[in-house]
């Protein structure tokens, strides 16, 4: 399974693409789109929504996950940012693919194995779990690539391999830690 993630904002919106077969998890292509801050608002929009659309096109996904908005106190951040999840969930169903939408803590729950995990625990989880050198720059793309695994954990696809396997009579030896708490540093 193929799952795109999106991480959206007005002035650059992250975006991430795995892989899985239920096991393990690949990084296909990363990055974040940039918009100029003082282009008209519309612009800014309008090149999210083109430059999804070529991700999508270029990376071919089951499904997109997104993550839903927050709670903020500011009115008009909420109000841009509900508009950049617009283009990006417009461009996702122009694509022909099923969107998801995840709220920071599920992503957190699902990536780190605790809702209100801080935000560099969640990147040494992606690093960690896509066997990645380095932890995926910038951070909107470390955090639309968290978005992507949060769907696959949570869609079952980890469970049905495991159930596979145990019906196969195999079981393939994890190294990868499951939460943040078995994550110990590499020894130097």
């Amino acid at each position: 399974m193929k799952v795109f993630g999106i991480d959206p904002g007005s002035e650059r919106t992250g975006f991430g693409c795995v892989d899985s077969d239920g096991r393990r998890h690949c990084l296909v292509r990363c990055g974040a789109i940039r918009v100029e801050a003082g282009a008209p608002f519309p612009d800014r929009l309008g090149a999210i929504y083109r430059a999804l659309v070529t991700e999508l096109e270029r990376c071919r996904p089951d499904c997109v996950a997104i993550e839903n908005l927050f709670y903020s106190t500011n009115v008009r951040s909420a109000l841009k940012l509900g508009h950049a999840r617009g283009v990006a969930m417009l461009a996702a169903v122009e694509h022909g693919v099923p969107v998801l939408e995840y709220t920071p803590a599920e992503i957190k729950r699902a990536v780190v194995g605790y809702g209100r995990a801080e935000k560099s625990q969640v990147q040494q989880m992606v690093k960690l779990l896509l066997r990645l050198d380095a932890v995926p720059s910038p951070h909107d793309a470390a955090d639309a690539l968290a978005v992507a695994i949060c769907h696959l954990h949570q869609s079952g696809l980890a469970a049905m391999a495991d159930e596979q396997e145990r019906r196969a009579g195999t079981r393939a030896r994890v190294s990868q830690p499951k939460s943040w708490r078995q994550y110990r540093p590499p020894t130097r």
